[in-house]
């Protein structure tokens, strides 16, 4: 069985003696139930791991690190999501499972048509929470770095502020494929950044594909099939990296 593994938000290093924050502890001792002595797991984010060993001291955890490991498990090319904000708590499920398949970022996006609207202190929640599924996944899918979720912004926002590289919307009816739009990559390097844009339950806007044509943002067809939004994303990040060997 996988050793439990956790993201230290402390700067780690062979053979220190960590104090645990609270909440790590909490969750190490009191929901999965550690006891002293027991094998895990730290990353702090910057990259690699360590193996550590537990101990319980009163209401306070520590952990005594080892040697430093720098194994990874992220793909060889940086891929974002661009995600249309859809309805009730999608984007949990997307966060998720935007994270396992190794998504170097999640960008929301308050699309025209998107239900969801958010603000003010209701904004800032959703964002850490969707900050924490990031966390959780990381933990349990073996990344050593976290995948940022920014706060959502509108797409002509984001398309002012956006990477550079090969950037592909997602669109019924378009008519070059992903794979066609893959194959423009010049020898695929590894450092390629592909951005991926998904639109909410109710499709971009023809405002919103207009803006995003004037930004060379370039619509692809992803099957026969209509996909939920929730859905397009994953299956989206799954095509294009085993198209780029990733």
């Amino acid at each position: 069985m996988p050793l439990p593994r956790f993201f230290c938000d402390t700067p780690l290093s062979p053979g220190a003696h960590v104090c645990l924050p609270d909440a790590l502890a909490h969750h190490a001792v009191r929901v999965l139930r550690l006891r002293d002595g027991a094998a895990m797991t730290l990353f702090d984010g910057t990259g690699g791991e360590y193996p550590a060993t537990l101990s319980i001291d009163g209401k306070s955890a520590w952990a005594q690190l080892g040697a430093y490991d720098p194994r990874e498990a992220e793909l060889a090319g940086n891929v974002t999501l661009v995600q249309g904000l859809p309805s009730g708590d999608k984007m949990d499920w997307v966060v998720e499972k935007a994270v396992e398949l190794g998504a170097s970022r999640v960008c929301p996006i308050a699309a025209q048509r998107s239900v969801l609207q958010l603000s003010g202190p209701r904004l800032d929640k959703r964002v850490a929470h969707w900050s924490r599924i990031a966390q959780a996944a990381a933990e349990q899918c073996g990344r050593n770095r976290l995948m940022p979720v920014d706060a959502p912004l509108t797409l002509r926002d984001w398309l002012t502020q956006a990477p550079t590289g090969l950037r592909l919307l997602c669109h019924p009816d378009a008519t070059p494929t992903l794979a066609d739009a893959i194959s423009t990559l010049p020898g695929r390097p590894p450092h390629e950044a592909i951005c991926l844009l998904v639109g909410p339950e109710g499709g971009w806007s023809d405002a919103e594909l207009t803006l995003a044509a004037q930004h060379n943002v370039q619509p692809v067809r992803f099957g026969p099939r209509v996909l939920r939004t929730e859905t397009a994303g994953i299956a989206l990040i799954s095509a294009v990296t085993a198209l780029l060997q990733w």
